[in-house]
């Protein structure tokens, strides 16, 4: 059977250690000038429901750089947008490609997809989870700030998919987080209890984005408004007002935090331009990160 990434949480804490230590080995080696064949005449397929500029690009360039090929499909052209049965679908693709790379909307698309499917699933984002990001995301955490365990993160708005995954991995690895949410926008309560079950540090949700920054080691943003939610934008834009990463908000936060953002950034919302392009914020290193993660996750699940 294969391995398929839908979710951290079936995942050990060994495994996705391995796959963060596996992505800095191959980017040090990228860097050594090294060259990566391990994934030579494999291919994979990249199903995109959701549009996407940098987790579509990181994922080509991951599999380009183990040697193999990537085959592109968007939204009009699978058979997502013409309702063939996702059974179908994925045991046909089983027959054509080595993994399939999934965004789209519902969590139930990539589940029942590896269901059916022989070959690795892998979830480049759902409403739900969005796993690689955040494994991209512990990646930077651990080069600039050393093994997790010992850290606080402080999650900073919307409690959505980031949001659900920073969880999951806080349950499985064992570091404190904190999560600022206003009311109504809290991350998915099943989540939450089950990755608190688990966990030997606090996993705590509070309203105020100061409480939460201070004495944090990171501090995560991301958009108020994700795809899908756009006629929300107005309401939004009101409700998250108090949660903007801004300077005055860093200033309760030790000197030497950092912070992270999966971009795009939408500037002068829920991040300031002045943060976004300061020392403390590492969002772009975050950036290159993804495409090392991404190479580590294909290289075990493929090969």
């Amino acid at each position: 059977m294969p391995k398929h990434l839908l979710s951290l949480q079936n995942f050990s804490k060994e495994e996705l250690v391995f796959f963060i230590e596996r992505a800095i080995q191959l980017k040090r080696e990228r860097q050594q000038g090294i060259a990566h064949q391990q994934l030579a005449g494999r291919t994979v397929g990249l199903i995109f429901e959701k549009p996407s500029t940098r987790t579509r690009v990181s994922f080509e360039a991951a599999m380009y750089g183990l040697g193999g090929r990537v085959i592109f499909l968007s939204a009009r052209d699978t058979q997502l947008a013409r309702s063939e049965p996702l059974k179908d679908m994925a045991r046909v693709m089983s027959r054509y490609v080595d993994a399939m790379v999934v965004r789209t909307f519902g969590q139930h698309v990539v589940e029942e997809l590896a269901a059916y499917s022989s070959v690795p699933v892998i979830n480049a984002l759902t409403d739900l989870h969005h796993p690689c990001q955040i494994l991209s995301d512990i990646m930077t955490v651990y080069e600039k700030k050393g093994p997790l365990e010992a850290l606080k993160i402080a999650w900073v708005g919307d409690g959505n998919n980031m949001a659900n995954s920073w969880i999951e991995a806080a349950g499985k690895i064992g570091f404190e987080l904190i999560l600022a949410c206003p009311e109504g926008y809290e991350p998915d309560a099943e989540i939450l209890a089950r990755s608190r079950a688990g966990a030997i540090r606090p996993i705590t949700v509070v309203r105020e984005p100061e409480r939460a920054v201070a004495e944090a080691d990171v501090i995560n943003v991301d958009v108020w408004a994700s795809m899908g939610q756009e006629e929300e934008q107005v309401e939004r834009l009101e409700v998250f007002s108090a949660y903007q990463v801004n300077a005055a908000l860093l200033a309760g936060a030790p000197a030497d935090s950092i912070v992270l953002h999966c971009l795009p950034a939408h500037r002068g919302e829920e991040i300031t331009d002045e943060v976004l392009e300061s020392r403390q914020c590492v969002a772009f290193d975050q950036a290159e990160n993804k495409m090392h993660i991404h190479k580590a996750i294909l290289e075990k699940l493929i090969a």
